[in-house]
């Protein structure tokens, strides 16, 4: 049974590569036609060699909910999802100016929080912020950029509209996969790559190499950087993994390193100790330093902090980044572009309910039922509540959560994100939720992926798209359409 489009349908939902006419979208008509004249029998080899392809290349994630600690094949969907370069560089400067606001926000929260002085920022939301640390206020990491490394996550509505969903900025993970998956679509569909205008995503790693290089305190033409991991248990060694071996440095833990007497960073290799510039870690940062934050840590380096805070060694994301990675903070950062920028917000928020205000709490208790309730600094789809797809019961015991800590909930309204086709049992093709994570590297200068991290929700009708809870992905192509 081949593809027949004509039977696909994406319902009231904006689909990504279908019109609810059954057209192909712009972009979209050669891959749409290629699929169409696959037989049942090629489809599915496709989709076999995607998933061999997954196995042989070690590409896997750990679900810590599951207590088994094993990794799981990333799941991996070979329809891809398309986007227009036109409006992909709409999307590129609008995540730029972004960026930009909240590398400015950072810098001034530890130094002179004149965003609070003059009332745009409440000091009440950074006094109760779980990300603040005091002991970054006063230090001036280079080019004044904190968050060296951000995925901001995008989601369409029902009328195509792209919006911001949230910020990750402490350590955040997914561009391996986005990698990765390209190369395993240009195995299963070498012809198509020929045939299409295809805009490259492999030159991300050596992108990530120059940012990481031009923070180095040392100037040098080749700096000593290294990727810090907490081991191999962690959900996303993988793409620790992956990414130092890809920029060619050395993936350490926290015991490969030690600060000397001098205040820098040293690594220990068998030649013996090598002075390290930029440390790219994965670690957070309640554990980077024990002599600062956790004392029972095992996973950071002793004396870390006092290194960096006297410019000896550059540390990407900068600790103290993630007070600006809060659901809370979201809902301020068109008004932070406002502020430090003069500028109008070029990509729109998600319409966003600050539970600690008592109006819009009271408006969010009264409209569980429609709305999505989010905790401030939770990640990965944990310990949030969708409001149509959860009981009377589960409304209850949230309504309970948030009037014992409304500074820690926010609420949005369930958005009727965006589908793509999606190859599900007996490789019947029905849409399936979507959203979509870009990569901002910010160093000396600012530059954002040609396309990103497409997640989907496997589960029909399932608005969840992380892959701890049983989401999976799919490639994303920038095509070029001829416009500008």
């Amino acid at each position: 049974m081949t593809i027949n489009w004509k039977d696909y349908s994406a319902g009231d939902f904006f689909d990504e590569l279908i019109t609810s006419g059954g057209r192909a979208r712009a972009g979209a008509g050669k891959i749409v036609q290629y699929l169409k004249g696959l037989s049942d029998d090629e489809l599915h080899e496709r989709r076999e060699a995607a998933e061999l392809a997954m196995h042989v290349m070690g590409i896997t994630f750990t679900v810590y909910s599951e207590g088994d600690g094993i990794d799981r094949v990333w799941p991996f969907d070979i329809i891809p999802r398309i986007i227009t370069s036109r409006e992909w560089s709409r999307t590129d400067e609008g995540l730029k100016q972004r960026v930009k606001a909240l590398n400015m926000f950072i810098a001034d929260i530890y130094d002179e929080q004149k965003i609070i002085k003059d009332g745009i920022f409440p000091k009440e939301v950074l006094q109760q912020s779980v990300n603040f640390r005091k002991e970054c206020i006063g230090i001036k990491p280079a080019h004044n950029v904190w968050a060296h490394i951000c995925g901001s996550d995008l989601v369409r509505d029902h009328e195509g509209t792209m919006y911001v969903l949230e910020d990750n900025l402490r350590v955040p993970s997914g561009v391996s996969y986005m990698l990765e998956n390209r190369l395993v679509m240009k195995r299963v569909f070498p012809e198509v790559f020929e045939d299409n205008s295809i805009l490259p995503v492999d030159g991300y790693s050596t992108r990530l190499f120059d940012m990481l290089a031009s923070l180095s305190p040392r100037p040098a033409d080749f700096p000593n950087i290294v990727v810090l991991t907490p081991g191999i248990y962690n959900s996303a060694y993988f793409e620790h993994s992956y990414l130092a071996q890809q920029m060619g440095v050395e993936l350490v833990s926290g015991s490969d390193l030690v600060v000397g007497d001098d205040d820098c960073v040293y690594m220990r290799t068998i030649s013996g100790r090598s002075r390290v510039d930029v440390i790219y870690r994965r670690v957070d940062d309640l554990f980077m330093d024990p002599e600062v934050f956790m004392p029972d840590s095992m996973l950071g380096v002793p004396g870390i902090m006092r290194a960096w805070s006297k410019g000896n060694v550059a540390i990407a994301n900068a600790p103290g980044a993630g007070v600006a990675d809060d659901k809370v903070v979201y809902a301020y950062v068109p008004k932070m572009i406002k502020y430090y920028l003069d500028e109008e917000p070029l990509l729109q928020n998600v319409p966003t309910y600050l539970c600690m205000d008592d109006k819009e709490r009271d408006y969010v208790l009264a409209n569980l039922k429609d709305m999505v309730v989010k905790p401030a600094n939770e990640s990965g789809g944990y310990g949030m509540m969708v409001g149509p797809a959860s009981s009377k019961r589960v409304h209850k015991e949230f309504a309970a959560l948030i009037k014992k800590n409304p500074r820690n909930y926010i609420a949005q309204p369930t958005l009727s994100l965006s589908t793509c086709p999606t190859i599900c049992d007996q490789n019947n093709v029905e849409p399936r939720h979507v959203d979509l994570r870009p990569f901002i590297l910010s160093g000396d200068s600012c530059h954002v992926t040609r396309g990103g991290l497409t997640r989907v929700a496997l589960k029909k009708g399932s608005l969840v798209v992380n892959s701890s809870q049983g989401g999976g992905s799919k490639d994303t192509w920038i095509v070029e359409t001829g416009g500008k």
